[in-house]
């Protein structure tokens, strides 16, 4: 079985956010290893975002249940981005019985999206 989700943000209301707010706004959604990877560059930053609400789209959580930081885009050189879970948002994903999650990112001049696939090992359900 399989779970998705998407989610598409302007790449301009982050860079908003981060005028706005700085660095609380960078500390209260991304990793200390996120903000390293996009060195501000708001279109990164965007992307990532995008990711986090995809995420939790697909684990039926919403921003509600799961923090922004529970939530991690991990990018290693020459790899396709990968998403690491933290906190509630593992605990979710484990109750689910997700036993992969693929995560697919892009940005144009505008928009940044992300979309992601979880495959659920329907015996593993809680």
């Amino acid at each position: 079985m399989l779970t998705t989700g998407v989610d598409i943000v302007e790449i301009s209301r982050i860079g908003d956010m981060v005028e706005r707010w700085g660095q609380r706004f960078l500390d209260r959604v991304y990793t200390p290893g996120e903000q390293a990877f996009s060195r501000g560059r708001i279109p990164q930053l965007a992307a990532r975002f995008a990711a986090k609400e995809a995420v939790m789209k697909a684990l039926g959580t919403g921003i509600r249940g799961v923090g922004w930081r529970e939530v991690e885009v991990i990018r290693r050189r020459g790899r396709p981005p990968e998403v690491a879970l933290h906190g509630r948002a593992i605990s979710r994903a484990t109750g689910m019985g997700v036993s992969q999650v693929a995560i697919s990112l892009s940005h144009s001049r505008d928009y940044a999206i992300a979309s992601v696939v979880m495959s659920i090992d329907e015996n593993s359900h809680h």
